[in-house]
């Protein structure tokens, strides 16, 4: 068989994840020879010209470059006019990963994290530390008469009752809350809240579905209307899709900024520990207002508030709802970033020993992992070491 064949077949097998640590390391070693530069390339252009989303073949791709130079790339980033303008962008993004690849090649693991480090080849290093489980689905209802309300233990069925409203968990898990706008009391509220290491979803009275990070809150009135409009309070993280109604605005409020909507899709990172908000829009559009100004954001753009100030721009939007899909996914993120999701996910406490690193990470993994493997791979970088004690995660260079 041909080399040139023989390259195909093992590259397709490792995008599709089939490949033994003995092909893998065969198609690294060819990769690392000149001769198969051209092969290499069309390769690329090839697999990212039928993807249809950014992860899933871009650290497929990266992980079989090995040490390969700059015009590679370039030569790669011309091809880029002659791809399609939908693709264009998957192109686009993944470059910003594959530049950073080519001087480092981390094998034999699902998921890879990348540095700038120049000439730098790493691999996974075995690390023993006291193992800590991921988080999971639950929350705690807190109703109007003060009753809590674990929703991990709760079996599915009814949870309540309570002025007008019937509170039910369903057969998937969720939340989800039936109104007799004849009984119910206005003045009466729900508070839904994810304790670190919980995640949660709420169907609410309007059909709206909340989807809450951990360390998050939702508070709103029973019957959701609030002077004719829908209004909800969020502390901490939330992904809505919102039901249309054009009679009743949905608002969401922060300690920060209001973001009112009709109906559409949007995610915002409201943490008080973060001194960035986030509000990034994926359908429709919605209207922020903060310190007495106001944007309107548009799909595929991200609002970040920077003491009050309101700062528009484009976004990769797989990024920020990673969360509410099982993915820690990060790019060029700073490590103190990373720590925090861990921080709120796997419920530790986090604590820097020396000098903090001031490399930037990319990469994605499952958030359904335990924290030894996270852990393994930021560390195979070579950037950033664990140790691990308790709850408690001691991070130095």
């Amino acid at each position: 068989m041909k080399t040139s064949e023989q390259l195909r077949i093992l590259f397709k097998k490792h995008l599709d994840n089939t490949c033994s640590p003995e092909e893998t390391q065969r198609l690294m070693n060819y990769f690392q020879l000149d001769e198969d530069r051209e092969i290499l390339k069309e390769l690329i252009i090839g697999a990212l010209e039928t993807q249809d989303e950014y992860y899933e073949n871009d650290f497929a791709i990266a992980k079989v470059l090995g040490k390969v130079d700059q015009d590679l790339f370039v030569q790669i980033k011309e091809s880029a006019h002659a791809i399609p303008e939908d693709k264009n962008k998957v192109l686009k993004l993944w470059l910003k990963i594959a530049a950073v690849a080519a001087v480092l090649a981390v094998v034999y693991i699902g998921v890879y994290f990348f540095n700038n480090q120049p000439e730098k080849v790493v691999t996974v290093p075995t690390i023993t530390v006291h193992d800590i489980k991921p988080g999971g689905y639950g929350a705690t209802l807190t109703m109007a008469n003060g009753r809590k309300v674990s929703l991990a233990n709760a079996v599915s069925g009814e949870i309540g009752r309570e002025s007008g409203i019937v509170i039910t968990k369903s057969g998937d898990g969720k939340l989800v809350y039936e109104v007799d706008e004849k009984t119910s009391d206005p003045n009466a509220s729900n508070t839904l809240s994810t304790a670190r290491g919980e995640t949660y979803q709420v169907r609410l009275p309007d059909g709206s579905l909340v989807y809450l990070n951990a360390a998050s809150s939702l508070t709103y009135a029973t019957s959701l209307i609030e002077n004719g409009k829908r209004v909800v309070t969020l502390s901490g993280e939330g992904y809505f899709e919102v039901a249309k109604d054009k009679q009743h605005p949905f608002v969401v409020k922060t300690d920060r900024q209001e973001v009112e909507v009709l109906g559409t899709h949007f995610n915002i990172s409201s943490y008080a520990d973060d001194a960035v908000e986030k509000t990034t829009l994926l359908e429709g559009s919605v209207k922020l207002s903060a310190s007495g100004n106001s944007k309107v954001l548009k799909p595929g753009q991200q609002a970040k508030l920077i003491a009050g100030k309101i700062q528009i721009g484009e976004t990769d939007t797989d990024l920020a709802v990673a969360w509410k899909n099982n993915e820690f996914v990060v790019e060029s993120e700073h490590i103190e970033n990373i720590m925090k999701m861990i921080e709120r996910w796997y419920n530790v406490e986090v604590v820097y020993m020396g000098e903090k690193t001031n490399q930037r990470f990319s990469g994605k993994v499952s958030r359904f992992d335990k924290l030894s493997k996270v852990l393994e791979i930021v560390e195979s970088t070579g950037e950033a070491h664990f140790k691990v004690k308790g709850r408690t995660v001691y991070v130095s260079r």
